[in-house]
């Protein structure tokens, strides 16, 4: 019986595959590491050829790892890291050796020129998001301005899940939730626009056919079948961005939920209807079809690193430093701090300095590293009473990434924003949303909010505190007022610094 599903995820830190069961239990995990290239500062490349070699990998991993997990495999859906942008000929070779990646910056310059030709209004209605060096259209225009040899022979561009799936297929397809993010896709009709196209020089000839994560792309390649030892007629998802992935896969689904990924930044996500047109605010199709309103902060757990570092030397784990947090009450004895240790991307002021305010004799360390808690969800509230006045409001957050395993700092947000939180047992959402896409791909459950709530557990719901959020509510606009009073220093700051 075909009663596991084979996930690929295509990380920028290495190659992750996965077997998961029926019922959403990841019964074997591989994962290869692979190399970031950094020609320069602000560069970064990887080779797709390592991304195959870790599939191959990881792939024959995992099989090892269950009983004859060959002959049970169902199906096969990949999602990987976004925007790294991967050029192959009419033959199906790489024009070039690494492919830019998500982080990469070089094309800067040319974000900042072409943004000059065309107004915030245009853009947004065109493509639901503002021209950014992270979108595929951009890494192309360096590309054709830089490597022009290459790009004449280019004769498509996929995303790295989408090479991994043509290496398995031989399809060249993109999904709907990769195009959301390249500022190549019209917003409405969800289809490649001639417009954007025109505007970034971007030939149309180059984008292959959109299609959405669960169809299916076709069988394996018999040579490839041979050589990772699998039936050729298992059928290979089309899949999806590994962000708009983990969305399905933590069970962010449908409009009025909403998604808080804190890593070394803070992402909220809050799935809607249509996209809010908002210049701080960024549009993409999730895995389910729905659209997520996203705003990304660099204060997250970065400000909470920085304050280990800064106070301890980096010598106290990160768990006694949260149980010095503990010993703190809400609100940190009327101490704030803003949390911009390293500018804001999405701001009208993006030189933006980190401060506490409102020290006094009788602080410790416990308020200290309370308030830095408390102050990375202020200003992630900041955010999302943006995206609530636009129409935007969740019903429940779903955490994932590093900072959903601090207790308390899961308790501040719930409070903070006076919603319930929770958080997936199995934390690889990715794979998991690559599981619910198979589980109802495959037709084992009816649709995928069946999937769903079948394969997706919680460990609990955390829910606010009414005292925490009623003194939360009366400290919000006093940190309004700093953040606005503090905007008009920072330019002074860099002209001190300078």
């Amino acid at each position: 019986m075909r009663d596991l599903y084979l996930a690929i995820d295509v990380g920028t830190g290495g190659l992750r595959s996965a077997l998961v069961d029926r019922t959403g239990r990841i019964l074997a995990f591989s994962h290869k590491e692979h190399e970031q290239i950094v020609p320069r500062f602000g560069w970064s490349e990887q080779r797709p050829a390592d991304w195959w070699e870790g599939t191959c990998t990881t792939i024959g991993d995992v099989l090892e790892k269950v009983d004859n997990a060959a002959n049970r495999v169902a199906a096969i859906c990949a999602c990987g890291q976004m925007h790294g942008s991967v050029l192959i000929d009419d033959d199906g070779n790489l024009t070039r050796e690494a492919a830019l990646l998500w982080n990469d910056k070089r094309n800067v310059a040319l974000v900042e020129a072409f943004a000059k030709t065309i107004s915030d209004e245009k853009a947004l209605a065109l493509a639901a998001n503002l021209p950014a060096p992270a979108w595929p259209a951009f890494k192309l225009a360096w590309i054709a301005k830089n490597d022009p040899e290459a790009f004449a022979r280019s004769a498509t561009l996929l995303m790295p899940k989408d090479w991994i799936n043509f290496r398995l297929t031989g399809k060249r397809a993109q999904d709907i939730t990769e195009a959301s993010l390249s500022f190549l896709m019209d917003w409405r009709s969800r289809q490649w626009s001639d417009e954007l196209c025109a505007m970034t020089g971007v030939p149309r000839a180059l984008l292959p056919e959109l299609l959405t994560p669960s169809d299916v792309l076709g069988p394996l390649l018999p040579d490839v079948a041979a050589e990772l030892g699998l039936s050729p007629d298992i059928p290979v998802l089309v899949g999806a961005g590994d962000y708009p992935m983990a969305l399905l896969g933590s069970g962010v689904i449908g409009p009025g939920m909403g998604s808080d990924v804190t890593g070394t930044s803070s992402i909220i996500t809050v799935t809607i209807n249509k996209p809010l047109l908002d210049p701080e605010i960024s549009n993409v199709i999730s895995a389910d079809g729905t659209w997520g309103a996203m705003t990304l902060l660099d204060a997250g757990g970065d400000a909470v690193r920085w304050a280990r570092r800064a106070f301890h030397n980096n010598e106290r784990s990160y768990a006694s430093v949260a149980e010095d947090a503990e010993k703190a009450e809400a609100g940190a004895n009327g101490l704030f701090f803003l949390p911009y240790l390293s500018g804001e991307r999405f701001a009208k002021k993006r030189n933006s300095r980190a401060q506490f305010f409102g020290l006094k004799a009788e602080h410790g360390l416990a308020d200290l590293h309370r308030a830095v808690l408390e102050g990375v969800a202020f200003s992630v509230r900041q955010k999302l009473e943006r995206i609530e006045d636009l129409g935007g409001k969740p019903d429940r957050i779903v955490a994932a990434s590093g900072g959903a395993k601090n207790a308390l700092w899961l308790q501040i947000k719930a409070s903070m924003y006076d919603v319930p939180y929770l958080v997936p047992e199995e934390l690889e959402c990715g794979v998991m949303g690559a599981a619910v896409l198979m589980a109802a791909g495959s037709g084992n459950e009816g649709g995928l909010g069946e999937a769903a709530a079948k394969m997706i557990r919680y460990t609990g719901e955390i829910m606010p505190d009414p005292a925490e959020r009623d003194l939360y509510d009366r400290m919000m606009p006093i940190y309004n007022r700093l953040y606005d009073n503090a905007q008009h220093i920072y330019d002074d700051l860099d002209a001190l610094m300078n």
